[in-house]
């Protein structure tokens, strides 16, 4: 199995780099959904979606050296080319450290971006149960129409006058 010339190792630093940053905003998303800052949300949505995208392209990048040095373009071929000790990058030491660095941090921000799903399910659950408490009333009516205006099915006050 001949190495290419770039091999699969090249993109790790870069790679680690932008999964050390996604889960920095991962964990500034985290503490915005414990705190209910939902409006500060989109810009990180934003700031996420570029990372993800450039480790795409890194992921890519490496699959496609691991390709051309005969290994499966993939996550088990990156560890098949570091175990076979075949990789011409002069520090493999270095290499296989920054790999498994990689790894752990990409499990850290799974298991973030997984709690943190669950943490926009119980948002959504809380307000889906606000808006429904505001769209019944107990004669089975809408208080609120879709237009956020109180319902005309509603009974009016009449004024006591004593």
């Amino acid at each position: 199995m001949k190495a290419n010339s770039v091999g699969p190792g090249s993109t790790l630093d870069e790679e680690f780099d932008g999964a050390h940053q996604l889960l920095q905003l991962l964990q500034q998303e985290h503490e915005q959904l414990l705190d209910a800052e939902i409006g500060k949300l989109e810009k990180l949505i934003e700031k996420k979606a570029a990372v993800i995208i450039r480790l795409l392209e890194l992921a890519k990048s490496r699959h496609s050296c691991l390709a051309a040095a005969g290994f499966q373009a993939e996550e088990a071929g990156m560890q098949a080319w570091i175990d076979s000790g075949s990789t011409t990058d002069r520090n493999f030491v270095s290499t296989k450290k920054r790999w498994d660095e990689l790894i752990a941090l990409t499990q850290s921000a799974k298991e973030l971006n997984r709690v943190n799903g669950l943490l926009i399910g119980s948002h959504m659950a809380r307000n889906q149960s606000a808006l429904n408490a505001l769209q019944s009333s107990p004669d089975g009516g809408n208080i609120y129409g879709p237009n956020g205006q109180p319902s005309r099915n509603m009974p009016s006050r009449g004024l006591i006058i004593s």
